[in-house]
Parts: C-alpha cells; structure tokens; sequence
C-alpha cells in the first residue's frame, strides 16, 4: 500500500500544471475528472482558474495505473474498481503534493471534481484518517486538508455504491455543488439531501440545480448524456466566481502599481 508520498509520485509525472507564467506562490485548484478518465472540459475550467490569477493542476488517476479510457468505462465507471474512498487517496496525496510547490500557495487550495471526482473528493473530506490505512494509503493521518478553502463539485456521485455520502465532512470548506436535474445517476431529492448534510457541518454551500443532464459540460454524445454549451459557459463561470471569492489572486508582477 502506497504513503502518500509513494502516491503522489506515481501522480506528479502525469498532473498538468496550469497557470500565470511566474514563479510567485498563487493559491492553486486541483482537478479530478469523472470515471471516464480526462476529458475536453477540464483544460477549460483550469483556463478560467489561471484567468483568475490561480495555478490549476489537473491530476490524471488512471495513466499512473496503466489504465485506458476503455479499460476504465468497463471497470470504474461500472462500480466494479477505484471506488470513491480509494480514489481520495489520490485527492489527499495530490494537496500534499501540490502544496510543497514553491509557485503554490499551500493556504489557499480549492477541489474540484466532476462526478466520480466528485465522490473522491467528498471521501476525503468525511473520512476518518483512523486506522491509518484509510484512503487506501499507509499514512492517511498526516494528510493536511487546512489549507483546502474551496471544493466544487460537479454532478458529484452520490448514488447508491457511494456508502458514506452521509457521512459528515471532518473539514468543511466553502461548497459549489453542481447538480444535473436530468442527472440518470441520482434524482435531485437524493443530491440536494447529501449537500444539506455538508452544510450542517457548518460550511458554506451554494447548489446549482443546472436545467442538464449529467456530464452535460463534456464534449460528447453518450446518451443519456448531452452537451450543453450554454450550460458549459456558466458553469465555468461560477466555478471562476468561487475561486475569486475564496482568495483574490496576486496580480501579475508587470501590473501597474
């Protein structure tokens, strides 16, 4: 079983670094993408975080496994591999990475996951690090979420194999939760009850009821899902919206005084 260590460096050869061409220590959003592996959608969600002033790393959690986007439809997204608590071994392995950049922030990190990213996200947040080995990694206890001031979450999975959806979050940044209302994975009752759950634990959380089917910001046609450009737009704004409220970025070093 991996440290988180071990984690991260099996991660950190196929993360994307997104952001502000400068050395300057910028609050960062970590990407995770759905079960069907990385997608069109994600490059444009880390555009509009470096247009923010934010770095963004988008984190690849099957090329480190060996795994294909065929391989992965079969076996992630089918329940059947990777589940959510697992993949939140990745989430956790990822800050700590990512936060001993020089060019990072490690105080201000935001989340971000769309659908089964979505559910490792919110496995981190809950899980409780004892015994040790929880997260699926030797050390889940020295896992830092402090400096986690944001999560956004699209069309989270929170169906039925996603056991600890209830579970409370043991650090409750602030939320945007994202729900598709045509979403075939949940109804909206189901999503809005797991978000409610979150906000008793004292975070902020903001709910989007996007009028979209799941998935409806990736570039597609896998019915029962849909594209939706409009949609794809203002989700990408809001998502910009919670990074600018959650820390103003430091200008660029040429900006005028």
């Amino acid at each position: 079983m991996d440290t988180l260590s071990d984690r991260w460096a099996k991660l950190e050869p196929f993360t994307t670094m997104v952001g502000p061409d400068d050395d300057r220590p910028r609050p960062t959003a970590l990407l995770f993408h759905g079960c069907g592996g990385l997608r069109g959608h994600l490059p444009m969600y880390a555009q509009a975080a470096k247009q923010a002033g934010w770095r963004a790393a988008i984190v690849d959690s099957y090329a480190p496994r060996g795994w294909s986007r065929q391989f992965a439809m079969a076996t992630v997204c089918t329940g059947l591999m990777l589940r959510g608590w697992e993949r939140g071994g990745d989430v956790v392995a990822a800050i700590q990475g990512v936060s001993a950049r020089p060019d990072v922030d490690q105080t201000r990190i935001a989340l971000a996951g769309w659908s089964h990213g979505g559910w490792g996200i919110m496995e981190a947040m809950s899980c409780d690090p004892n015994p040790p080995t929880a997260l699926g990694v030797k050390d889940a206890e020295s896992a830092d979420l402090s400096g986690v001031k944001a999560t956004y979450l699209a069309y989270p999975y929170v169906g039925i194999a996603a056991l600890n959806r209830m579970r409370p979050w043991r650090h409750c940044p602030k939320t945007l939760a994202v729900i598709s209302q045509k979403d075939h994975l949940t109804t909206v009752r189901n999503a809005e009850r797991v978000h409610d759950m979150v906000r008793n634990c004292g975070a902020e959380v903001e709910t989007w009821v996007a009028p979209g089917t799941h998935s409806f910001d990736e570039p597609m046609t896998a019915l029962p899902m849909k594209y939706d450009a409009e949609l794809t737009g203002e989700a990408i704004r809001r998502f910009k919206a919670l990074l600018e409220d959650v820390a103003v970025a430091p200008r660029p070093v040429h900006a005028a005084a």
